[in-house]
């Protein structure tokens, strides 16, 4: 795990020298809320509003090589950039935008993964909320574990208002009504 935090520092040292507005999602942050799993990548949302992202994904190009061709075209079309590290670690990084993840980034806390691994992750409530929208059987498995580990400390009154919203927004109630389930399990 520690060329996967060696990776997760370089990316953020990058974005934190250019004070831009950024948090840990996905594995690492499901590490620090969930049942522990591993993961083979590290994934981020940076704040860039919109019309702006070309300001954030240049400099990313200029320190980071791409993975795939033309990744800037496909960062524009759909609002993540693929790149990996100098040890050649993928990354991801979800362009943010919206009120939504900008509240995201504002709400995360910084956790010391190792002595020198201190990283800004989401929080608890809004890992949950992503990973519940994803909607994917091994993120429902990660939002089921970050249910059981953190228990009461989730709060529902957080939750289920985020995720009512995004699922109204693209018509898929399932997912609500799969988050409550899991929610109700919880000890």
């Amino acid at each position: 795990m520690n060329a996967l935090f060696e990776a997760a520092r370089e990316v953020c040292d990058f974005m934190t020298a250019r004070q831009w507005k950024f948090c840990v999602i996905g594995g690492l942050a499901v590490i620090r809320w969930g049942e522990a799993r591993l993961t083979q990548d590290v994934d981020f949302t940076l704040i860039t509003g919109f019309g702006n992202e070309e300001h954030y994904i240049k400099p990313l190009l200029d320190h980071f090589p791409g993975r795939i061709e033309d990744t800037a075209s496909f960062a524009l079309d759909t609002r993540v950039v693929l790149l990996k590290t100098s040890s050649d670690i993928p990354f991801d990084i979800s362009l943010g935008a919206l009120p939504y993840e900008e509240e995201i980034v504002e709400n995360a806390t910084l956790f010391s993964f190792d002595e020198k691994t201190v990283l800004p992750t989401c929080s608890a409530d809004d890992l949950f909320i992503m990973k519940m929208f994803a909607a994917r059987e091994k993120d429902w498995r990660d939002a089921e574990g970050i249910a059981v580990r953190q228990g009461e400390r989730l709060n529902r009154f957080y939750i289920l208002p985020h995720l009512e919203s995004l699922c109204r927004a693209t018509d898929r109630p399932e997912i609500l009504d799969e988050a409550r389930r899991i929610l109700e399990c919880k000890p």
